[in-house]
């Protein structure tokens, strides 16, 4: 679309970010309240399923693996590793290869409470995706693999636009 000096505008109406935003937004409230009579939030979930995750592989990751795996900030992992180690739902240990890092791992109850809570979010996830035919219908899977390429895009990608390059002195 182009506005009435040539230039280019984007067409009217939400941007895929705005959207991509107020989804997540929704869905973490979502996943907040439905994981509430388990005293958990969203994010208390999020490190807990992944750790549930890597640890069904053999896996006993470091707090910056679990940090990347969940694209969370690795300080943010350390202070919720830490209220959940009090909690008693996973332990922290020194690395045996690396003395500057904290491996982590579930306790016996804190595998049993993100069991549970996994399948309450499966079950909301289900619900939420209802529109594209719930967790295993065709729209979610090409909607999964969209979000994947959106994902692995580098925040550090240089431009590809003609409109974002930053004029020189030559030009």
């Amino acid at each position: 679309m182009s506005s009435t000096d040539g230039t280019s505008r984007p067409p009217a109406g939400p941007t895929p970010g705005f959207l991509v935003w107020r989804l997540s937004m929704k869905w973490r409230v979502a996943v907040d309240r439905s994981l509430a009579s388990l005293g958990l939030t969203h994010a208390q979930y999020s490190l807990l399923a992944s750790l549930l995750d890597l640890q069904q592989d053999g896996t006993r990751p470091s707090q910056r693996r679990l940090a990347d795996h969940t694209g969370l900030e690795p300080l943010y992992v350390s202070k919720l590793a830490r209220t959940l180690e009090t909690a008693g739902l996973l332990k922290r240990t020194p690395d045996p290869a690396d003395t500057r890092a904290v491996q982590l791992a579930l306790t016996a109850h804190g595998h049993t409470l993100t069991s549970r809570a996994v399948v309450l979010v499966q079950e909301l996830m289900d619900r939420l995706l209802e529109p594209l035919g719930g967790l295993g219908g065709p729209d979610t899977s090409a909607f999964t693999r969209d979000l994947t390429a959106l994902l692995d895009v580098p925040l550090d990608a240089p431009p590809t636009n003609e409109s974002t390059k930053r004029p020189t002195n030559k030009e």
